[in-house]
């Protein structure tokens, strides 16, 4: 990695990707300040002026509002956290000229694909969550900031709330799961998402890329290679998506186009290897139900 000599500011701290990112910089001796709450409030824009009062290079935005099912029930406060807050940092990032690192979601399309969806693909989302975030897009793109925007999808990690861990947990006390084999995409270690959007900062990339690993699969296929690397003895039953309604509609197929990005940096590392990493190091938690919320 080479950034330049200024530190590196880091908001959400303490969500899977925040969390990644200062293991790297730490492991790489970057010097980097990691905030999340109480120092940083989306909602109140106030907290990130005074978090941008130091001197940096890079503002990587690893925060958002991520529960998917919520948003439906409270769309302007997701939208004021997902898009109202990244178009303040951007302003206030173009004003003293810091590139922005900014993470956004497959569900800022509809799913109505065939095909692995590019970065220039119109945006069409169908859910509360999705709209967010497509605003927050938009927003930074006018602002005229020096960007990076990064997309990924179905994040992971071995810590945080997310599918990996609540697996392991319900896979040691149930004979069977069941998940839903209908619905298409690629999952995100944000380890490996972290390290890949450092390495495009590396050669100065700009604009928006997409960020996965590679591969692509369905729910139920990924829970079963999960379970299998638990070494458990659990079942896992494919169900269809109408099986199990959520308040907010998923996107049928929201596989991202990773052509681009692989271009400029090389092959993505495959989802099953990236998962077996993952596995091996989870760190021990409580129950904690899993809603499919894209947690970073």
């Amino acid at each position: 990695m080479r950034f330049g000599r200024k530190p590196i500011l880091i908001l959400g701290a303490s969500g899977m990707l925040g969390r990644s990112w200062s293991a790297m910089l730490k492991q790489r001796g970057t010097e980097h300040v990691a905030l999340g709450r109480p120092e940083i409030d989306l909602t109140n824009l106030a907290t990130l002026d005074e978090a941008l009062n130091g001197t940096y290079g890079y503002v990587i935005n690893c925060a958002a509002w991520t529960d998917v099912d919520k948003a439906e029930l409270a769309e302007e406060v997701a939208t004021e956290v997902n898009g109202l807050a990244p178009a303040h940092l951007a302003e206030r990032c173009k004003q003293r000229g810091v590139t922005l690192v900014h993470y956004s979601t497959d569900y800022v399309f509809s799913g109505g694909a065939d095909q692995p969806y590019g970065p220039d693909e119109p945006r069409a989302p169908i859910n509360a969550y999705g709209r967010s975030k497509a605003f927050g897009e938009r927003a930074i793109e006018a602002s005229g900031c020096h960007y990076l925007l990064i997309r990924a999808s179905w994040s992971y990690a071995p810590w945080g709330k997310n599918i990996v861990r609540t697996i392991a947990g319900l896979a040691g006390e149930r004979a069977t799961l069941r998940f839903v084999n209908d619905q298409c995409g690629r999952p995100t270690s944000t380890e490996h998402l972290a390290t890949a959007t450092a390495r495009l900062l590396d050669v100065d990339a700009t604009g928006t890329y997409h960020v996965t690993d590679e591969g692509e699969c369905t729910w139920f296929e990924f829970a079963c290679q999960t379970v299998q690397l638990l070494g458990s003895r659990c079942r896992v039953d494919p169900c269809s998506t109408k099986e199990f309604p959520q308040p907010a509609r998923r996107p049928r197929y929201s596989v991202l186009d990773l052509a681009k990005t692989e271009a400029v940096i090389g092959r993505m590392s495959p989802w099953q290897a990236n998962l077996k990493s993952v596995v091996q190091r989870l760190e021990p938690q409580g129950k904690q139900p899993w809603a499919m919320t894209h947690d970073r």
